[in-house]
């Protein structure tokens, strides 16, 4: 199991909002029955790499098609391959360690 963060950047659009880009991805990623989460600077999406791999292929080409002149993507995997991993598995462990951190010190 793997994560993959996928930031996309329509340029050339004649706006400095994103958000209905961003809107019609997460809209083909609910239709492709994705695990995914939206965050304010990307969407994080699990599974396993060569799932990840054909989805960032099927979102790609969106902002083209929504008018975008140019797009940039950025993408960045974590692939595990010792243990499975899952949305918010990292946020949980450090929020746990900042919480035994605090109950040490009272």
């Amino acid at each position: 199991m793997a994560l993959l963060q996928i930031t996309t950047i329509p340029l050339g659009t004649g706006s400095t909002s994103v958000a209905s880009f961003v809107a019609q991805i997460q809209q083909k990623l609910a239709e492709e029955k994705a695990t995914f989460q939206l965050t304010d600077m990307g969407t994080v999406i699990e599974g396993d790499i060569d799932e990840l791999l054909r989805l960032v292929r099927v979102i790609y080409d969106i902002p083209f098609a929504a008018g975008a002149e140019r797009v940039v993507t950025q993408i960045a995997i974590d692939d595990r391959r010792d243990r499975d991993v899952a949305i918010g598995d990292k946020t949980r462990r450090v929020q746990s360690l900042l919480n035994n951190s605090t109950n040490s010190s009272s």
